[in-house]
């Protein structure tokens, strides 16, 4: 299993959870399915069953966790309220605290703060992982 294969999708189906607010529970159920779908279909080389599981797990759980996790963003950034925050960096931040608050296991900060640089490197814009670095670190302090 990659599990930085699995972050990336799950990164790519939280976006598109995003862009794409359900109105319902049913609804968001369907989202979700659909969003996992496509970021599978899109991602590089077969996906193997255990990384579509993590997959899963990270996308529910960020969703699950919300509220929590976005404040404790909130509480580590100093001028930049949540909302005004580029996606891409925001759902690399929350896939990052939930796998080091929230996650079974918790997996330790150092590892889910390189692995969110990584996604920054790759998906967001050029200051996006020093950005993302300077979040999750500020956390962890």
């Amino acid at each position: 299993m990659s599990r930085r294969q699995a972050r990336e999708i799950a990164l790519q189906s939280l976006y598109q959870l995003e862009i794409n607010r359900a109105e319902s529970a049913e609804q968001q159920e369907m989202y979700e399915t659909l969003a996992l779908d496509t970021a599978f279909a899109e991602a590089e080389g077969k996906v193997s069953a255990q990384t579509r599981a993590f997959s899963k797990d990270l996308v529910q759980g960020v969703q699950a966790h919300a509220d929590e996790i976005d404040a404790l963003i909130q509480a580590s950034s100093r001028d930049w309220k949540i909302a005004r925050m580029a996606a891409v960096d925001r759902n690399i931040a929350r896939i990052a605290v939930y796998e080091m608050r929230f996650a079974e296991p918790v997996l330790t900060p150092n590892i889910a703060i390189n692995e969110a640089v990584e996604l920054a490197k790759k998906y967001g814009s050029d200051d996006s992982a020093r950005f993302v670095n300077g979040i999750l670190g500020a956390m962890v302090k």
